[in-house]
Order: C-alpha cells, then structure tokens, then sequence
C-alpha cells in the first residue's frame, strides 16, 4: 500500500489535511470522493525506513497467485479483455498483497503499458519464466493459451512442493518433538533421582553416569545448547545464499541418503517442465535455459545447464554436458537427444517432467513408509535409554533392601 497526503474540501467548502493509504493515486481519489471529499491536492508520501512495508519472500502465496492465473486465463478464453479480467480479479481478490498488486497492474494497463511490462513492475511475484511467456504470448497473439499452460505449470509445481514438504514435515516434527522430550527429562526429570543415587554405595552403571552428566550439563548451561542450536540454524541460512556454500549445500542434498534421489527427481521435473513450457509459448532456446539456471533451485544442476547453453551456442548438442555429469540420468539426456533430432523437443521434455513428477509422488510415499517407522525408534531409543540410565540402579537398590 502506498501512503498519500491529502488537501480537499468538503461539500460545505471547509478545507480538510490528512493522509489516506491505497495501493494507487486512482484510488485513493475515489476513497476520498466517497467520503464526500473534492480533492485539491494529492501527494505521494515518499518511502523511507520509517514508513515502508517489510515483507520477506513474495507478498503472494503460491496458491493465490496459481488460483489467479486459473481465473485469469478462463476470463480471457471466455471473451473478457485484460483490463476488465485484472479489475474482476482485484475486485474479489481477499489476499491484501494480490490486491495492491493487481490495483497497480491495472492502473498500468490503462495507462497503455502491456501486461508484460506491467507484470515486470513485480519480480517478487512474477519470475522472468512468466514475464517472458507473457510476452512470447501478446506477440504471438494467443496470450489466453499462454496464461493456461502457466495456471498449469503453477499448479504443477505448488504441488510438487507440497508433496515434498509433506514429507520431510514428519521428520523434522519428531526431530523437534525429540528434542523436546529430551531436554524436559534431562532438566526436570533426571534431577529428582540424584539425591537417591548419592545414598547408593554400589557404583553406578556407565550408561546412569552419562545421563546424570549429561542432565547436570543441561541444567546449568541450556543457554549454550540454545545458542548452538540458533547460530547453526542462522549459519545455514546465511551460508546457503553464498554461492560458493550453496553449490556444497546443494551437493550434499543430492548425496544425502534417502533424500538425495528425491531432491534429484523434483530438479530434474522442475527443468523440463519449465524448459517444455518456454518452448512451447515459441521463447528462444537459449532465452529459455538462462531463465531455467533461476528456477531450478540446485546449483549443482544449474551449472550444467550453463555448460549445456555454453555448448548450444558454440553449436554442439544441448545434452554433450548432461551425459558428462551424474545429476542427469541417462533417460533424461536420451529422451532430450531424441527430441532434438525429432524437432519435438517441447513434447518430450514434458514426458520428461510427467515421468519424473510420477517418480516425486511414488518415492514421496515410499519415503514416508519407511521414515515413520525409523523416527519413532529413534525417538524410542531416546527416552528408553534416559529411562534405563534411571531405572537399572533402581533396580539394585529394591534388590539391596530386599536381601537387607
């Protein structure tokens, strides 16, 4: 939202200042016409520190924006024009940051800017993939089929997201829920036998030894845990936007056991699903790859694809670098091969990105079966030996004061 001062007077002619917010100059006026306000002066209240809207990430969650595509293509394939579909869409918009965005898309349309260069106005929303389509799609003249295969690409790729997410929430719940566990029996639980264990004039098993230690350590430094924990969450985060650290980050994503193939297959569905539909909205091939290094979302990959660009415009194959490396399997460079010599490219790399999106869903579940049964062990292993370390001495004073 846009921050305005205001000079206007009312319908008796008092002179009235303020200030009003709305996500454009056009709107603002008829807020203030509606409140029975003739605007005399309109100023833009310049963006400082003070004043600006922090937002981290896009101000559009990915199933309003892929909603959005949906609904606008279906307005145009029914007839309606991009201006009236963006004011439709803005006018039944709930999200508040689609809303300022499309009130600003269609302030620009209406000034006689093209959606392309309306939608470039929002990087955070709309990446180089839509904005060249977009593109390719008013040149062409088939923009309506242009916003159907990105509603599609959209929808592909939110639930390819999802299906991931899904499967590595389990992990990480039981991961937290494991430490939860056990830091409350180390530091609330733990503490209540060690008056009793004083009194015992056996010596303590190795593994009580350990826990007593480890929750004598837990009560008076849990900070120093807390602190390790946040600066190596804090580490990671900085770490993996450097380039040189991502590129290792990302290397041993794909060499994680388990996960590794997993984050392979959705790379490797998310290039050729990207590739396919730039290709088929007629964007140049090499236009096309370059936009794919920003989306894929490996660096591992990414390089590859800037070696096969690289390898394209010295006029060799697309797929020399690919069979080079071990990220991309030998379906995937034969299957692009061959689309090159068919002149069917376009059509084989979405066999490419269906085949592999069926292999993200099916390894999904399969990782899911046998990851369930494999955390709660762990987190069995956890309390059972905190458990064990309290209860075998336990058991030697009963058996001391039985035999006394």
């Amino acid at each position: 939202m846009v921050k305005y001062t205001y000079t206007a007077r009312d319908r008796m002619g008092v002179k009235s200042r303020g200030k009003i917010s709305a996500s454009t100059k056009r709107e603002a006026m008829n807020a203030l016409r509606e409140k029975g306000l003739r605007v005399v002066e309109l100023t833009e209240v310049p963006e400082t520190i003070w004043n600006k809207d922090i937002s981290f990430g896009s101000p559009v969650k990915q199933r309003d924006f892929t909603l959005f595509l949906r609904q606008f293509s279906t307005l145009l394939r029914a007839g309606v024009t991009i201006i009236d579909s963006i004011h439709i869409l803005y006018e039944q918009a709930d999200h508040k940051g689609l809303k300022a965005m499309l009130a600003m898309i269609e302030e620009d349309l209406r000034t006689g800017q093209p959606l392309s260069s309306a939608i470039a106005k929002h990087p955070k929303v709309f990446s180089q993939l839509y904005i060249n389509m977009i593109k390719a799609g008013e040149m062409g003249g088939n923009i309506d089929d242009v916003l159907d295969r990105l509603a599609d690409y959209a929808e592909k790729q939110y639930y390819l997201k999802q299906k991931v997410w899904s499967t590595l929430a389990y992990p990480i719940t039981i991961g937290i829920v494991a430490m939860i566990v056990t830091a409350f029996l180390l530091t609330f639980v733990v503490p209540t036998f060690v008056d009793l264990f004083q009194d015992f004039n056996s010596e303590l098993p190795a593994i009580t030894l350990f826990v007593l230690g480890l929750s004598d350590w837990m009560k008076h430094y849990w900070y120093i845990a807390m602190l390790i924990i946040i600066g190596t969450l804090l580490s990671f985060s900085i770490l993996q936007n450097r380039p040189p650290a991502k590129y290792y980050f990302d290397y041993m994503k794909l060499k994680t056991p388990i996960f590794g193939k997993l984050f392979q297959k959705v790379a490797i569905a998310r290039m050729a699903r990207t590739l396919s539909s730039l290709f088929t909205s007629s964007v140049p091939i090499l236009q096309a790859l370059s936009i794919v290094e920003n989306v894929i979302g490996n660096e591992v990959m990414t390089a590859v694809v800037k070696e096969a660009r690289d390898s394209l415009e010295s006029g060799k194959s697309i797929t020399e670098p690919m069979k080079k490396h071990w990220a991309f399997p030998p379906l995937v460079t034969q299957m692009i091969t061959i689309g090159e010599q068919t002149g069917a490219l376009d059509a084989m790399l979405a066999k490419i990105a269906d085949f592999y999106e069926k292999e993200v869903e099916t390894s999904t579940d399969k990782i899911k079966s046998l990851i369930e049964p494999m955390m709660i062990i762990v987190l069995a292993f956890i309390v059972g030996t905190i458990v064990l370390a309290i209860m075998v001495p336990m058991f030697e004073i009963f058996n001391n004061i039985n035999t006394n």
